[in-house]
């Protein structure tokens, strides 16, 4: 069968349609999952074009599967994170959407306070139970979109609900049905697609769900759940955990556009924001974050990162906001009481700060030699330095530079003689035992005492 494809500007060969494979026993890849050992990577060498879409973006799941791995938010807390996922995504709306529970009736008054502020992006969706209730409750707070379950693993399938494959799409697609009878946008969440049999079972199913597409209007999206975070970016890798495979697969058999995928991974094997921009460039234009990464066991893709990613490959910012990064950052911690471990790249205290002397030395010469980006124009945080027994004279220069605000002309330099001063009060500390690097008020304390006049011009700017 030859087909003109749309994004190609060719006419594409497929002489396979997808069947559902009804199996009597599930399909658990024991090769590559036999539980006892760590997951084996198997290759069978199938290279896979990248196809990345015109325009991608990203989804919010940081007040639904984010906030079921911390304390729950307060309704307060919730418009306030809302309205900072609105600021970092800017103008062009690039958080696209957020989803929220609807069970509470905090939930619901949080989702009517967000709603209230009228923005376009981020969309308010949901995530529902499939049952009339849920349905009912979506219609009735105004919401268009909605995810519902729909679990495509043979260990959720037969192990979890006790169904044949047959039973279990049949069951999802009347739940589809029913969304759509509401006049609902089904969102449907392929859980635990990176063990699921791609052929028997995810492909005839979303082809399935894009016939229903046709036939009713509406554009039915599918999100492909990392759900243990198994997913594979390297070429040639093989099924279920090839990323670009399940992503191209999904376009090429299934017929599924690229504006109607999404991706959705965890951290489980630290793979989470690989993949996640590995689906964008095999063809998903939306990849599923939540701030900081938060989520269940080690999380989901870490939103502040794929927004990086995004610029990375876009080669611009498309109005990204990127210092409400920090600012999100700091009300976690401030606000919510979020440790976030200082080594976090892009939001973590350390992130840009060295003890290392050689590092500080470089620093005090051209902070590009060090620093990834100028992450004081960009996040508003400049790089700085930890003074401890490794920091050298550099580190003490660079710090005091630093802490004080030297302008330059009075910055001062590793070789002046009140910071070869300090080092040699911090080196009796260490040479007495001292472990821990020296905090900014013990080292203010320091140049008071070697120098008050210096340090009352420091203070008040007067040098």
């Amino acid at each position: 069968m030859i087909k003109y494809n749309k994004d190609k500007n060719l006419l594409i060969e497929s002489n396979w349609r997808p069947f559902l494979q009804d199996v009597e026993q599930p399909n658990l890849f024991r090769d590559l999952f036999d539980y006892d050992s760590v997951p084996k990577v198997a290759f069978n060498f199938r290279q896979t074009p990248m196809d990345m879409p015109e325009e991608i973006w990203i989804t919010d799941t940081t007040f639904r599967d984010g906030q079921q791995s911390t304390s729950p938010f307060t309704v307060e807390q919730i418009v306030n994170i809302y309205k900072l996922l609105h600021k970092l995504g800017g103008k062009k709306g690039l958080v696209r959407q957020s989803e929220f529970f609807l069970y509470s009736e905090k939930d619901r008054e949080a989702v009517r306070k967000c709603m209230e502020l009228g923005y376009e992006f981020p969309e308010v969706t949901s995530w529902i139970r499939a049952n009339e209730k849920d349905f009912e409750l979506v219609k009735q707070m105004g919401i268009k979109e909605t995810g519902i379950l729909v679990s495509c693993s043979d260990y959720h399938i037969f192990k979890k609900m006790n169904m044949t494959r047959k039973q279990a799409a049949e069951k999802y697609l009347n739940i589809v049905k029913m969304a759509l009878d509401k006049g609902i946008v089904p969102r449907c969440h392929f859980e635990d697609i990176t063990r699921a049999d791609f052929y028997g079972f995810v492909a005839p199913f979303a082809y399935e769900l894009m016939k229903l597409r046709k036939e009713s209007g509406v554009d039915i999206k599918i999100r492909a759940c990392d759900t243990l975070g198994y997913g594979l970016s390297y070429p040639g890798v093989t099924l279920p955990r090839s990323v670009p495979g399940i992503i191209s697969g999904l376009k090429y058999y299934a017929e599924v556009p690229s504006e109607l995928l999404e991706w959705h991974g965890h951290n489980d094997f630290y793979k989470v924001v690989t993949n996640a921009t590995t689906a964008w460039l095999y063809g998903c234009s939306s990849v599923n974050c939540s701030l900081l990464g938060i989520g269940e066991r080690t999380g989901n893709c870490p939103l502040e990162a794929m927004m990086i990613e995004y610029a990375s490959l876009k080669g611009k910012d498309d109005g990204i906001d990127f210092r409400a990064i920090t600012e999100i950052a700091k009300y976690f911690e401030d606000e919510l009481g979020y440790i976030i471990p200082p080594q976090t790249p892009f939001v973590g205290k350390s992130f840009n700060t060295t003890r290392a002397g050689v590092h500080a030395d470089g620093l005090l010469k051209d902070e590009e030699i060090y620093n990834i980006f100028n992450t004081e124009k960009l996040l508003g945080k400049p790089p700085l330095v930890s003074v401890d027994a490794h920091s050298g004279l550099a580190g003490i220069a660079y710090w005091m530079n630093g802490f004080y605000s030297l302008p330059e002309g009075h910055k001062v330099d590793k070789h002046d003689e009140i910071v070869v001063r300090i080092k040699e009060v911090i080196d009796k500390q260490y040479e007495g035992g001292r472990t821990t690097y020296m905090g900014d008020d013990e080292l203010d304390v320091i140049i008071m005492a070697i120098s008050p006049d210096l340090h009352k011009k420091l203070v008040v700017k007067t040098y």
